[in-house]
Order: structure tokens, then C-alpha cells, then sequence
């Protein structure tokens, strides 16, 4: 054997993912451009500041209601996540003030769409090895932090998750023709992570950004659309995989189908089964 690597769903070596910070109404317009191209994200949202507006000018500001929020974000298809109940610095707080956001975002996101929420981005972008541990605690399996790599590499440390870059990077275009010229290479699987804020499309006046990025990158065969929640699911699901120590033999005991590649041939496992290599 000379490689070895993850295949997203139907064996697709890219995939791609977007998340969308504080639940405003902006999301309406994002979740629509989205929609329209095929493509899946995550937003996360502050569960005590449903319907209020910022302090900034502009409707695209105002935080959407519970039964607005209710309304748009699963029946589209998208994730629903942790952002801090009111948006704090949780590293400048005390642990059990930290843990006690955390979770009350949690409930009620939970009481509000059903269902368990099991992710999270940081408010304001930052955090310390305490704000780990209390996700950790929580049952929150991942948190996307404000880092932007520039690269499509699937994540390792799932509490300190980095993105490809933000909707604003200048080399946001050079970065999208990148991961499009490296569909046809099988070595390594990709991830494009983008995320940001709709508001900041409105305070820009720069929704042709967006519009630009959702064409070019949407409606592909050859990309795995998906949301965080369900990138995490795919890759903990290939990482439990059982191998022979002579690789050929594996197991899957997970609820999910599987695919991999090894030296460039690419192998399906379904949910609770096994096959030979």
C-alpha cells in the first residue's frame, strides 16, 4: 500500500461547507442564494437575542424571532448551532459562568428546533483551553473557530475547528479555482470551508460576493455538499473504521456508509458491514 484516504459520500474526493454566524435577517437572502445552488451550511445562532435588533443600521441587522428562526433554518436543509446565548466572550468568563452559556444556548436551541444540537462556533471568534473543556463537557462535538487557513484540509481538532477563509478574503476567487482544479487529484480529500456574517453583505453592499461564490461553486457532481454537523458525523464514522493489519479486511460499525481510497482505488463499506479488500 502506498496511500490511503477518506472519500467523502459516493466516493467524492471534495466537499464543501459553509457557517453563518448570529441569525439575522440577512439569513433570509443567504439561505435563498444557497438554496438555489445546492449548497449546505450551519448557523449559529444567539438563543436570547431572538428578534432583537443591533445597533448597527439596517433590517439585515435585526435578529430574526424564534418563530422566524423556526421557520427558515431546518426546512432548508441547514444546521442549527451553538453561538453564545448572548454572543459573550466566554475565555473572559468564569468556568461555571462559561459552561452555564454554553448550555442554556443549548436548551434552548433544543426547545425551540427539536432534536440535539451538538455544534458550535465561538462568539467574537475567540477562546482558551478552558472554553475547550467546557464544549467538551457540554456534548458539543465541534466548534468552529475565526481562523482561515487558505487550505481545504479536513479537520483534526474538532474543538478548534479553522476555515478555509472568510466570504471577504481577497483571494477568496483564487482559493475557488484552486479546489476546482484539484478535483481531478485523488491523493488527498478537500475541504472548502467558508464562513461569515450576512449582515456584512448588506454593510458592503456586496452580495454579488456571495451570488459569485454560490454559482461557481455549487451544483457540482464532483462536491459533497453538506453541513458541519454532518462533515463531523462522515469523517468520525471513516475514523472508526476497523482495518486487518494487512488491509484486506474491514469493518464499519457505525449507522453510516463509508468509501475510501487506497492507491487511488476506491471502496464502499455499508453501515454495519464488512468487506474484503
Amino acid at each position: 500500500m502506498n496511500s490511503m484516504t477518506l472519500r467523502w459520500k459516493n466516493g467524492l474526493s471534495h466537499a464543501l461547507t459553509l457557517s453563518y454566524d448570529d441569525g439575522l435577517e440577512a439569513d433570509v437572502r443567504l439561505i435563498e442564494i444557497m438554496q438555489r445552488n445546492g449548497l449546505k451550511g450551519t448557523f449559529n445562532l444567539n438563543s436570547a437575542m431572538f428578534n432583537e435588533k443591533s445597533g448597527m443600521n439596517g433590517d439585515h441587522r435585526r435578529h430574526l424571532s424564534a418563530e422566524e428562526a423556526k421557520a427558515l433554518y431546518l426546512p432548508a436543509g441547514m444546521e442549527v448551532a451553538v453561538h453564545g446565548a448572548r454572543h459573550p466572550h466566554w475565555e473572559r468568563m468564569p468556568r461555571h459562568a462559561c459552561m452555564a452559556d454554553i448550555l442554556l444556548d443549548r436548551i434552548n436551541l433544543e426547545k425551540t428546533f427539536g432534536g440535539v444540537i451538538r455544534g458550535a462556533a465561538y462568539p467574537n471568534g475567540t477562546y482558551s483551553d478552558m472554553t475547550v473543556e467546557c464544549l467538551r463537557d457540554a456534548g458539543i462535538a465541534y466548534c468552529r473557530t475565526a481562523a482561515s487557513t487558505r487550505a481545504f484540509t479536513v479537520p483534526t481538532d474538532w474543538l478548534r475547528m479553522p476555515t478555509t477563509c472568510h466570504h471577504n478574503d481577497p483571494a477568496l476567487f483564487e482559493l475557488c479555482d484552486r479546489f476546482l482544479d484539484a478535483t481531478g487529484t485523488r491523493a488527498t480529500s478537500k475541504l472548502f470551508y467558508l464562513w461569515g456574517h450576512s449582515y456584512e453583505f448588506g454593510d458592503r453592499d456586496n452580495w454579488n460576493v456571495i451570488e459569485a461564490f454560490a454559482e461557481k461553486m455549487g451544483r457540482r457532481e464532483d462536491i459533497y455538499y453538506a453541513t458541519n454537523i454532518e462533515i463531523y458525523d462522515y469523517v468520525e464514522a471513516y475514523r472508526q473504521l476497523h482495518f486487518s493489519c494487512d488491509l484486506t479486511y474491514v469493518e464499519n460499525p457505525t449507522a453510516k456508509t463509508v468509501w475510501f481510497a487506497i492507491d487511488g482505488k476506491t471502496y464502499e463499506v455499508g453501515a454495519g458491514k464488512a468487506i474484503s479488500l
